[in-house]
């Protein structure tokens, strides 16, 4: 029999989730839900959604956002991640994209015009088991604008069916053949949550706790609803208020980190508060997750299954089998034998000034470790008409801490061409859900 070539091209199709119908998805504090009713519950929400061609996904609770997310690729549509979910933000991607609703599970909060809520009770609705196709483009991502201008990353389930196998291959050591329970403090928006607290527990399988623990209690009690393995995924922010405040954790297959540099001493600090290994995942919207490391014990980084790296003069090109394309990112890197590499910065934070040079990065570490500092930021000016290069400007949180002070103990390590001028100290520096400093809000309130 032949076959047409329009059938020898066709795109495969996938399950929305693995695992029998059985299969535990999803916890709270008084509900367990299975996949045959996350299935019910997409499919009665996917009924109810209103045209358009994209959906902003706004929502908190994660098991609802979990729902959404699937009935609107279910439905043909497709979502868009904002960074934050600040109204300006939300309004620039609806300006950006045609036909754009938003989606979200509070009627209480703000929302735009036209926006759906869900409603209190989700609807169920039975039918066939859902599928997407794997060419199907399911989400836009949008980068945090740390370094510049927020940029779009478009996902197809196809890629992330193939990034969640390499994660899945990256992180199983932790909890082994168990199907283990994901706590998660990241907000699912974003790539990292959305590989972590999203993906895996619809295909690795996992249970997924359906809350968003902020406070360290309140990562206790999200853990303490969720059998063992125990896995909680974190950010370096997060990691170091656990560590601080003394709170005791209920057993841990291991945590996981990403989203910003996490230091080798919290790191540490960390394994021994809580019994259990650290591991730092590195990646980005443009690229999600291609690299681990256990950062206690380990310097250089490990690249997952299917990832090379190509060094670049300006940054690295990334190849991987989930991208369609090549990826190229500031990050400097040196390659070394056995699939691994170690980070050099990037060749935006090294700075020359007298012929001397540093890093921004360095810089801010040296300050973040002055005596009474609990956060800091250093970062280089737009140069001023007539001058060559920027200035060095820095924001501090140090309560107690005089800023002349701080700038005295300063001179001690640092070269005084890099002295940051001003350093102002500040009550909180802006950093976003997932620990993260936007250059914008950090110019702001340098008053550039």
């Amino acid at each position: 029999m032949s076959v047409v070539p329009e059938q020898l091209s066709s795109p495969s199709r996938h399950p929305l989730a693995n695992g029998g119908l059985q299969r535990l998805l999803a916890v709270g504090a008084d509900r367990s839900i299975d996949l045959q009713t996350f299935f019910a519950h997409v499919r009665g929400v996917a009924a109810l959604l209103p045209a358009g061609q994209h959906a902003v996904n706004l929502c908190d609770d994660r098991y609802r956002f979990l729902v959404a997310f699937c009935a609107v690729a279910l439905r043909g549509q497709v979502n868009l991640l904002p960074s934050s979910r600040a109204h300006a933000v939300v309004a620039d991607v609806q300006q950006r994209y045609p036909q754009t609703y938003c989606l979200a599970d509070d009627a209480q909060q703000p929302l735009p015009p036209g926006s759906f809520v869900l409603p209190m009770e989700l609807p169920r609705l039975d039918g066939v088991l859902p599928q997407l196709a794997d060419t199907q483009l399911v989400a836009i991502g949008f980068t945090s604008g740390s370094t510049g201008a927020p940029s779009a990353n478009s996902k197809t389930w196809g890629s992330f069916l193939t990034s969640t196998a390499q994660n899945l291959q990256a992180l199983q050591d932790l909890w082994g053949e168990a199907q283990p329970a994901l706590v998660a403090t990241v907000p699912s928006q974003h790539m990292y949550g959305m590989e972590m607290a999203v993906l895996l527990p619809l295909l690795a399988p996992a249970t997924l706790q359906a809350g968003r623990p902020f406070f360290p209690q309140d990562v206790v009690l999200a853990l303490q609803q969720v059998q063992e393995p125990r896995v909680l995924i974190t950010t370096p922010v997060h990691l170091k208020a656990l560590v601080e405040s003394g709170v005791g954790l209920p057993p841990l297959a291991g945590i996981v980190t990403a989203t910003a540099p996490l230091s080798q001493e919290l790191a540490a600090a960390a394994e021994q508060a809580f019994s259990t290994e650290v591991r730092e995942m590195f990646g980005s919207t443009e690229t999600c997750i291609f690299a681990r490391r256990r950062t206690a014990s380990e310097t250089a980084w490990s690249l997952l299954p299917g990832v090379s790296l190509e060094p670049q003069p300006d940054g690295t090109r990334v190849h991987a089998a989930h991208l369609p394309a090549p990826v190229n990112l500031a990050d400097l890197v040196e390659l070394l034998p056995g699939d691994r590499f170690v980070l050099r910065g990037r060749r935006a934070d090294l700075l020359e000034i007298a012929g001397k040079r540093a890093s921004l990065g360095d810089l801010t570490r040296k300050l973040q470790a002055v005596p009474g500092v609990v956060d800091a930021v250093v970062v280089q000016l737009a140069a001023e008409p007539g001058h060559a290069v920027g200035r060095i400007a820095a924001l501090v949180v140090a309560p107690g801490r005089e800023e002349a002070d701080i700038l005295r103990d300063l001179r001690e390590f640092m070269d005084p061409v890099f002295l940051p001028r001003p350093l102002r100290k500040v009550a909180v520096l802006p950093r976003n859900d997932t620990g993260k400093l936007p250059r914008d809000a950090v110019l702001a309130l340098l008053g550039h």
